[in-house]
């Protein structure tokens, strides 16, 4: 039975990925979620799905991609769970009823305090994290007021709670933002408050122009008029989604409109968009619960979309079907059993345990790659734009050398290796993801070119390997202290994977340096300019190079080669993350709010392993074990038909 164990939980596990190429479909009589999800859009300078500016919104407001809508209730409670597009129609169609959501998280207790909301209390319906904007917006003046004295102070500087302030400011105005994404979020009956627009037009113009002339005017006319245009010019400075497509032929396909400019259009004599009128439908029908009418409100409007903007809506489709997958948190559910199932076959010593680790990492690496590979077709772009994308492909060349590893030393120690630093790397960029949209534009210093490509790619590698490289150390260390099971012939293996490693982890670290300056001639005019991103690349390099002569010298053996191979780890997270805080130098780019207390937790988990590495001898198990095997296989025994000789 157990030869088939690995092949039976592997196949299990495949089956499950492959569900999820099945798109769900919209239930008959009910709401057009999916279908809604996938119209296009325009937000963060790129045309995609509704679904995924759902979905990123969500993950910076709740740090999820789904709306618990009852977060006191345990999970044996059934709450009730919605989708984040689900989420998005009834903040952008229906606010009053979103206000009442409890979808903003706050954990700091000060901001709590500060914004006197309740405390856990599941008999009111309080989990004492999750609050609604009407809970919030009492206080909004106050916390405003702190924003306004934490805006004066250097972001380095500020105390937690002053950048939990000033995150909740950040989350409130994305919401308000998505409210007035459609129409303005006071309009009781949309049909009617357009149709009330239309009619001012006329008589507000004439009362401006006469007002111009100084002349006598309709005071009523030009205040009412007046009013919608500040409500539609407010709609548009907030920067909302582009949901209207252009209607005129002197415009570019691209040009796509929010609905506030769209209104505001009319007035110099073009007609209402026929978008802005069904996106009115489709509001008023939502609102009043008529499920019929929305539905044929989202076909109508996909259907005219297909007359003139079918590669728009052939992109929105791709990657709502790319979000549905969710490639990369299966990967890192496969990676985190490949974990479990290779470090039990240490202690069980058990094949089929390995084996299945093998599989799974294998299983797991053709899910990461698909996801990757459809991530470039999407973006039409290399695999690494930002710290996002370089977590993906830092954990994916991890994965790749574990697998390398695991393929000649069939120890187990490859799939602790790849499937560690790939759960971690991918831990790393869904935190990073919380963030917002991590398929934004690149800056155009960013954009790509031959040089760049290469340059991220090589360079990467060179980070994955220089990881590697520190993990298969930590499992030296760890293993040798901790237990018994680092025997002479494992430590020497481990030694030659590190060394071949490290070898490979200084020719990609320096040439992709290199590709990096002949990139930076070409963009900035300069090859090297100590920008700290160059000069963390060029310390990975000379660190990687010490490692090599220090072994090469002989000044360090088995132990200080591991304890030098961590102190990589160090070297390679500032050189990835830390740079990128520092707020200087053209390299300052990525998501880095909330990364410098983890950077500092993964910095201090790195020391405290070196520590462990410096130990004396005496103090390790495993060294201890070899001492007890070499002083019993030293102990002189008698001959055949001898006693052994006595002892005091």
């Amino acid at each position: 039975m157990k030869k088939w164990l690995p092949g039976i939980i592997v196949g299990v596990f495949a089956l499950w990925n492959l569900s999820a190429l099945r798109l769900p479909r919209d239930k008959e009589g009910a709401w057009a979620v999916q279908e809604f999800g996938k119209l296009p859009v325009v937000a963060n300078g790129r045309f995609q799905p509704v679904d995924s500016l759902a979905r990123n919104s969500l993950a910076q407001i709740r740090e999820k991609q789904t709306a618990n809508l009852e977060p006191w209730k345990k999970w044996n409670e059934s709450p009730r769970i919605i989708s984040a597009t689900e989420w998005l129609m009834g903040v952008t169609m229906s606010p009053k009823q979103a206000d009442e959501q409890p979808v903003f998280r706050i954990d700091h207790p000060e901001v709590r305090s500060l914004l006197r909301l309740p405390e856990a209390d599941p008999q009111k319906h309080q989990d004492g994290k999750h609050y609604s904007w009407t809970q919030i917006w009492p206080a909004h003046e106050e916390l405003e007021k702190q924003g306004d004295r934490i805006s004066q102070i250097e972001p380095a500087h500020r105390t937690p709670f002053e950048q939990a302030v000033m995150k909740l400011q950040s989350r409130l105005f994305l919401y308000m933002r998505l409210k007035n994404t459609m129409f303005p979020e006071n309009w009781e009956d949309i049909p009617k408050e357009l149709a009330a627009y239309l009619k001012s037009i006329e008589p507000g113009v004439a009362a401006f122009r006469a007002q111009d002339a100084e002349k006598d005017y309709d005071r009523k006319a030009y205040d009412e008029f007046a009013a919608y245009v500040t409500r539609f010019e407010a709609m548009s400075r907030m920067m909302t989604p582009l949901l209207v497509p252009p209607h005129h032929p002197e415009r570019s396909r691209d040009e796509w409109m929010r609905t506030g400019e769209a209104l505001i259009e009319i007035i110099h004599g073009h007609k209402l968009h026929d978008a802005v009128n069904t996106y009115a439908g489709m509001a008023n029908a939502f609102r009043q619960g008529r499920v019929v009418d929305f539905n044929k409100a989202v076909g109508d409007y996909r259907a005219a979309l297909a007359l003139n903007f079918v590669p728009e809506l052939t992109k929105a489709k791709r990657e709502h079907f790319f979000n549905h997958l969710e490639t990369f948190y299966k990967s890192l559910v496969l990676y985190v059993l490949a974990f479990l199932l290779a470090c039990a076959s240490w202690f069980n010593l058990s094949d089929w345990l390995r084996r299945a680790a093998g599989g799974l990492i294998i299983l797991a690496f053709v899910v990461h790659t698909a996801g990757l590979s459809f991530r470039m077709f999407l973006e039409g772009r290399p695999p690494v734009t930002n710290l996002y994308s370089s977590a993906i492909f830092i954990g994916w060349g991890a994965v790749v050398l574990g697998m390398i590893l695991e393929r000649f030393y069939r120890d187990g120690i490859g799939s602790v290796v790849a499937s560690s630093v790939g759960f971690i790397t991918l831990i790393i960029a869904h935190n990073l993801s919380l963030g917002g949209d991590t398929m934004e534009m690149m800056r155009a210093v960013l954009d790509t070119n031959f040089w760049l490509a290469t340059h991220v790619v090589v360079i990467t590698l060179g980070y994955s390997s220089t990881f590697v490289a520190g993990f298969l150390a930590i499992i030296y260390l760890l293993r040798g202290v901790f237990t018994r099971t680092l025997s002479e012939a494992i430590g020497k293996a481990l030694a030659r994977m590190v060394y071949g490693i490290i070898c490979f982890a200084t020719l990609f670290s320096f040439v992709g340096t290199v590709l990096g300056g002949i990139w930076a001639d070409q963009s900035w005019g300069r090859f090297w300019g100590w920008d700290p991103k160059e000069n963390g690349a060029l310390i990975i390099v000379l660190w990687n190079a010490l490692i090599l002569h220090a072994r090469w010298g002989g000044m360090v053996k088995e132990r200080g080669l591991m304890n030098l191979a961590v102190v990589g780890n160090i070297v390679t997270s500032w050189s990835w993350f830390g740079v990128n805080m520092l707020g200087i130098g053209l390299h300052s780019y990525g998501f880095t709010d909330a990364a410098f207390r983890w950077l500092m937790l993964f910095i201090g988990s790195q020391l405290l392993l070196i520590a462990l590495g410096l130990s004396p001898q005496h103090l390790w198990l495993s060294f201890r074990e070899r001492a007890a095997s070499g002083a019993a296989s030293a102990r002189p025994t008698g001959g055949p038909g001898k006693a052994a000789p006595a002892t005091t």
